[in-house]
């Protein structure tokens, strides 16, 4: 059906009027959007922005506590101090005592052991064969000088003192024989020839007896059995000390057959003994003969002072040490020989500015300290430590002379000390 202009400008205008309307929604549609992604955006970076400031403030107070000091119970460099009152100071018996200056004798502490002394010690052989008879002599004990170990039955003792008796008599058969021929000579009845051999008899018969007693004399048998010059049997004779001393060995009991070379006894003097020790190639320019030493014992507080008596002149060919020893007085037998020492050779006096006990000196936590008085109690000072002669030690560093420290009893603020650090543990 044809339109008329009428009906297709109406048409035209309606289709204008609608794409217009279309792009109108459309173009609102569109702003809408794009203020909501700007609404969002907005919102989300104001979001990030909060959160990293929050982070910024978060780290900002991470780094803050880092940098901070952790929390200590006292300030930083200070030195700990132990609360006493002088009350409870005098109740521990802690001693004071002054740092000073002092002269002090180094020393070189060397090992050693006690040993008998040589020089008065015995080892008794019978010097003849035979059989013991009497062994009245025990392990052990105190003999005198000249006292009887054990009686020793020998027939080489018998055959010489046969030979004696037989020397005797033939002396005095000479001394008659000899009075005779004197008197008939100055009667003038006999011929001088016969006095001159008479006499002659008679020094040969006194030589003969005189051999024979210094034979016996050699072997100790001058006198018979245990006692006096005439008792006991012809080959019976006396082993004895010769002298004053302990039985420290025994090797015979009755019965028993020996050797003239056995050694039987062994008889000391232990009113000496000898602290034998080595001494290292480079110590020997320290330990020198006469030099003062210290001998201590090292199962007990027994310590005696001597000098050095001997130092070898040869180094061992295996240890490359030379042996040396002191002379020690041995009272009470204190000193028993086997005992091992610690021998100090003590040098020459040095003068040092700053001194304190030895006993003062503690270990905390690997570094030496002293217990140094304060108002409040002792304050634990550490400090460097060198020379010392075991009952001064010298002070280098961390104490000044004049300073009072604890020095009798001092292990009680140690032990103090321990109990304070175990309960901050805790």
């Amino acid at each position: 059906m044809a339109m008329s202009k009428q009906q297709r400008a109406a048409v035209v205008a309606i289709l204008v009027a609608g794409l217009l309307g279309g792009a109108a929604i459309l173009f609102t549609g569109k702003g809408g959007s794009t203020s909501g992604e700007a609404a969002h955006g907005h919102a989300q970076h104001g979001d990030e922005h909060g959160h990293e400031h929050a982070k910024g403030s978060d780290q900002a107070g991470a780094q803050s506590d880092a940098s901070a000091p952790p929390a200590q119970p006292q300030a930083e460099g200070k030195p700990h101090v132990i609360a006493l009152t002088p009350a409870q100071i005098e109740q521990a018996g802690i001693g004071m005592a002054t740092a000073a200056a002092a002269a002090l004798r180094s020393s070189v502490d060397l090992p050693g052991e006690i040993r008998f002394n040589d020089d008065r010690t015995a080892h008794v052989v019978p010097r003849v064969a035979g059989v013991a008879q009497a062994v009245p002599a025990n392990l052990g004990q105190a003999v005198r000088k000249g006292e009887v170990l054990a009686l020793i039955a020998s027939t080489a003792v018998a055959e010489q003192r046969s030979d004696l008796l037989a020397a005797q008599q033939r002396e005095a058969l000479a001394r008659a024989t000899y009075a005779r021929e004197k008197t008939l000579w100055q009667e003038k009845i006999s011929a001088e020839q016969d006095y001159q051999q008479a006499r002659t008899a008679l020094e040969e018969a006194r030589i003969a007896v005189q051999n024979a007693r210094q034979k016996l004399t050699a072997i100790g048998a001058a006198e018979r059995g245990g006692g006096g010059g005439g008792g006991g049997a012809l080959n019976q004779f006396a082993l004895r000390a010769p002298f004053d001393g302990i039985v420290v060995e025994k090797h015979l009991s009755l019965g028993e057959a020996v050797k003239e070379d056995a050694s039987v006894f062994t008889v000391s003097d232990l009113s000496s003994v000898w602290a034998e020790f080595v001494v290292s190639a480079r110590d020997l320019d320290r330990v020198r003969v006469g030099e003062a030493v210290t001998v201590r014992s090292s199962a007990s507080a027994t310590q005696a002072e001597g000098k050095v008596s001997y130092v070898g002149a040869l180094l061992g060919e295996q240890t490359r040490t030379a042996k040396a020893r002191v002379t020690l007085a041995n009272p009470g037998t204190a000193w028993r020989p086997g005992l091992f020492v610690t021998v100090s050779v003590l040098g020459a006096p040095v003068q040092v500015p700053v001194t304190v006990a030895a006993d003062a000196v503690h270990q905390v936590d690997g570094q030496s300290v002293v217990f140094v008085a304060v108002p409040d109690g002792f304050a634990v000072q550490p400090v460097k430590t060198g020379r010392t002669d075991g009952k001064l030690v010298e002070v280098t560093q961390g104490l000044q002379a004049g300073a009072r420290y604890a020095a009798a009893n001092s292990f009680i603020l140690k032990s103090e000390l321990g109990k304070a650090s175990a309960g901050h543990e805790h």
